[in-house]
């Protein structure tokens, strides 16, 4: 039976692309309709991630509209340091193009964006020749010398390669490494068919000659835990070895399983041939689970890097300016979607709490996908509510009295044990155990949600649901779950929110 393989950067964190300055690396991951926007990690040994800042923070930064639908917005960053800068290059899809933002610190503030108006496509990557030039290259896979500055193209865009016949090549990276400059794209698209594969020539602009073996990285057709690995970036460490990043997926429960968490980051070491192509090693994660608690009283005038809302607009009406120590929620009118703000979840199982005071509204704490796929924990009207929303049915589960509108809410993840379809709990064969072990083996979810509401110390589970329903399976997208609070009517604040990893 396999266990699971920690990813370094857990949850919705896809498309990771990284640098390194001196001994510090840093690492970029899309981010889509949430703002802000573009999370930046920053980590001294590869395996223990820090979020330091998001590129996107403030409205001026893109053309972002109010409003963007599920997985519209920001796609695969490059992130890259040059000449003592901070460079990053995305495409915001629904948000005007491709831009480009640069910084002396990777933390921010970074600058205002500039257009590229020469890139087509989606996944820039930008790559710098000994003599300056700059090359940017985006999937199709197609190529393009710019600016980095004002953005303006040198040239028109040329196919430069045109992968091995999977689907999708997308993600490119250039990268050099002694003579041979390396081209790392994705292939077969960013589901059960993901893949990286690799090719080299002697100058960025190709000819370029396919790796003898790939795909370099796939788990497609396997058993391992992880799936989908693709989107990848490489790095050289100061002591001369190279790694890998990638994006990985870690779908649970029967088949065809689910996964809930988003694409997630992943580490892989890479070695080199005599004849100089690299060889991909197993994922590699940090030591043990991570189970410290985050904590969060709004104690700072702004809110810390962690939250995030799937809109400008939503993210405009929840601040903790009125008084540090209080997350305020303000709802906005009847026909515009719930106000919701959150943290990833990153962990297959995990608790959030939060004190919740609804004396001037209506919300309380919600895990989302999106508008259309949430359960949460409403306070209204001095009554406390489970509630259920898949695509267009949304359902009322139970309820309890809450008199002063005021409440502990808690939401408990708990993530199914792995299935192995050879064997059941006891190690029996398959062939020899009851049939109703046979059906809870192959029914089973990826996890369960349990929805508990706190009241002058009365605990009570309003609900427990099954967890493939908020998965990207489901809903569809590129996104993962978010816990964190809601506002549907009215002025809703949270004096505390919590979020505690299981072991």
């Amino acid at each position: 039976m396999h266990t699971d393989t920690q990813p370094v950067i857990g949850g919705f964190h896809p498309d990771p692309s990284i640098c390194r300055v001196g001994d510090d690396y840093y690492l970029a991951t899309s981010s889509f309709e949430y703002f802000p926007g573009i999370p930046i990690h920053h980590s001294t040994d590869l395996h223990h991630w820090t979020l330091i800042g998001n590129v996107l923070t403030r409205p001026g930064q893109a053309d972002l509209p109010d409003r963007l639908p599920p997985s519209a917005g920001v796609f695969a960053p490059t992130l890259r340091h040059h000449n003592g800068l901070f460079h990053l290059i995305t495409t915001i899809l629904g948000g005007g193009g491709t831009f480009l933002f640069t910084s002396p610190d990777a933390s921010g503030p970074w600058s205002a964006p500039v257009p590229v108006p020469g890139v087509t496509g989606i996944d820039p990557d930008l790559a710098w020749d000994d003599d300056g030039t700059c090359y940017c290259t985006w999937a199709g896979i197609h190529q393009i010398r710019i600016d980095p500055i004002t953005g303006n193209s040198k040239d028109t865009p040329r196919t430069l390669y045109s992968g091995t016949g999977g689907s999708f090549p997308e993600g490119p990276h250039l990268h050099r490494r002694g003579a041979w400059w390396y081209l790392v794209l994705a292939e077969g698209g960013t589901g059960p068919g993901h893949a990286v594969s690799l090719a080299r020539s002697t100058s960025p602009r190709g000819p370029f000659e396919p790796h003898p073996h790939n795909p370099v990285l796939t788990h497609r057709g396997t058993s391992n835990p992880v799936q989908n690995t693709g989107h990848a970036d490489l790095v050289e460490a100061p002591d001369g070895s190279w790694w890998m990043v990638h994006l990985g997926v870690r779908p649970r429960g029967a088949f065809p399983s689910w996964h809930t968490l988003g694409r997630e980051t992943f580490l892989a070491p890479v070695t080199w041939t005599d004849d100089g192509w690299p060889i991909i090693g197993a994922p590699t994660g940090p030591t043990g689970a991570a189970t410290r608690l985050w904590y969060d009283d709004f104690d700072t005038p702004t809110l810390r890097p962690q939250w995030a809302a799937p809109s400008l607009a939503a993210h405009r009406n929840a601040n903790v300016t009125e008084r540090p120590g209080r997350l305020t929620l303000h709802a906005r009118p009847d026909t515009e979607p719930p106000v919701f703000i959150g943290r990833r979840q990153q962990h297959p199982s995990c608790t959030v709490r939060a004190a919740v005071d609804a004396s001037h509204g209506n919300g309380g704490l919600a895990l989302r996908m999106d508008d259309r796929h949430l359960y949460a924990l409403v306070i209204e009207d001095g009554q406390i509510h489970a509630e259920a929303r898949i695509g267009p049915l949304a359902q009322r589960l139970h309820s309890v009295p809450c008199p002063t509108n005021s409440a502990v809410l808690e939401i408990q993840v708990t993530a199914t044990p792995a299935i192995d379809l050879e064997a059941d709990d006891n190690g029996h064969s398959i062939a020899s155990i009851p049939a109703e072990a046979i059906e809870r083996i192959t029914s089973s979810g990826p996890d369960r949600v349990q929805l508990i509401a706190d009241t002058q110390g009365h605990r009570t589970i309003l609900a427990e649901l099954d967890g493939r329903y908020l998965s990207t399976e489901v809903t569809g997208g590129f996104t993962g779950r978010l816990a964190g609070l809601l506002a549907t009517r009215g002025t809703v604040r949270t004096e505390w929110f919590s979020y505690e990893p299981a072991p």
